[in-house]
């Protein structure tokens, strides 16, 4: 057999044993950092797959799982998310990101011994809101890998694209009690907090393109007859580059300082969840897997797509080793993200056919990426030239 028939036989004869890890996540979904005994049960199939695994390396509830061939050669790296959603369970499909990023590595750990190289199968917990990937990458987990690997399920087959970056921050205001009906005996943090808000708001006008702003307030009182002393805002700044999103963070305090200077109030930031990079795109990556998907029949697939909207902890990976995510269409376009319903298509034939067809994708490219030092050369260089210009 060939190397992609190889590939293809290792696929397909676990299929079911995949189908049975991601259908166990999909009824037992855990949110981030919370994710005990999905950790478990990926990482115990990866001890009997005959990977060397670890757990709790840099996050409590994270895994490595490594085989090292007998020949040299590179390190590929799959990423495994696995982390759901309250209220909607695995709304984000990221227990199918678990069973392709598994089915891939075991592929091609079966052929690694006569090609080279080393595998990882590396388990990133809370991408959500805590970033796994953030906490591994400044812990150099990723530092000596030559590419990282994974496909998102979700309405359409694509080769990944930019992503933006997010900083999270929270808005604290400090007033003084006082009667409601004595109002000059006091200071309100709500007011505060209102005229921060509405100067925000303000703001977004004056931003540039691609570049959002969103908030709630999450503390403004709990009487009515009493002027509130504590308020609080939740804040997501998100921007093309995380250069711009700190310079909007910056004219939003500026807002609450005035707020603060108005109502005779005080105010602190804080950093309330993990702050995400933008994605660094690899094109020479997004090509193969485009060559890749036109060679398993997938069909429409869509660009590099070079407007971010939504963020993700890929992004710091990005900027550490070539890195792709690229995406598996396993609903119709009308089923939303981040519901009930692209939960339930993890487990349904569409996708078990997208974990079919994406861990062949990215094993194909691994196996390439092994084999032919040139296409490795490829990626490393855009990744060098890329990286030099940030």
């Amino acid at each position: 057999m060939t190397l992609y028939e190889q590939i293809n036989h290792s696929i397909e004869s676990h299929i079911d044993q995949y189908m049975a890890l991601v259908k166990t996540m999909y009824e037992h979904p855990e949110i981030g950092f919370q994710e005990f005994e999905t950790q478990k049960l990926l990482s115990h199939y990866l001890i009997e797959a005959g990977f060397e695994t670890k757990t709790g390396v840099v996050c409590e509830t994270d895994f490595i799982a490594e085989y090292q061939s007998q020949k040299p050669g590179p390190i590929i790296a799959f990423m495994c998310e696995y982390d759901a959603l309250p209220e909607v369970g695995h709304g984000c499909g990221h227990n199918l990101i678990a069973g392709i990023g598994i089915a891939a590595g075991e592929a091609l750990k079966n052929i690694a011994d006569e090609i080279g190289g080393t595998i990882r199968v590396i388990g990133t917990p809370a991408e959500e809101n805590f970033g796994g990937k953030v906490h591994m990458s400044k812990a150099g987990i990723f530092n000596d890998v030559d590419v990282a690997l994974m496909v998102h399920p979700g309405t359409k087959n694509g080769v990944g694209g930019k992503s933006n970056a997010i900083n999270p921050v929270k808005f604290e205001f400090f007033g003084k009690n006082a009667h409601g009906c004595h109002p000059q005996d006091g200071a309100s943090a709500l007011d505060a907090a209102v005229m921060t808000y509405i100067q925000i708001n303000l703001l977004r006008q004056f931003v540039e393109p691609q570049t959002y702003i969103h908030g709630i307030i999450r503390d403004g009182g709990s009487a009515a007859n009493v002027i509130p002393a504590y308020a609080s805002m939740e804040y997501y700044f998100r921007a093309p580059t995380m250069k711009y999103a700190l310079e909007v963070t910056d004219k939003a305090i500026a807002c609450a300082k005035g707020a603060c200077e108005a109502t005779g109030t005080t105010f602190k930031t804080s950093i309330y969840e993990c702050p995400y990079e933008d994605t660094l795109v690899n094109y020479a990556l997004a090509d193969m897997l485009k060559e890749k998907y036109t060679l398993l029949g997938v069909q429409n697939v869509e660009p590099v797509n070079e407007i971010g909207a939504g963020s993700t902890d890929v992004g710091s990976v990005s900027y550490v080793c070539p890195t792709i995510q690229g995406s598996i269409k396993i609903a119709e376009e009308n089923v939303a993200g981040h519901s009930k319903e692209l939960a339930c298509a993890t487990i349904s034939e569409e996708g078990k056919l997208g974990l079919l067809n994406a861990s062949k994708a990215i094993a194909y490219m691994a196996c390439d990426l092994i084999c032919q030092p040139e296409k490795l050369k490829i990626v490393k260089d855009e990744f060098i030239q890329s990286t030099s210009n940030k």
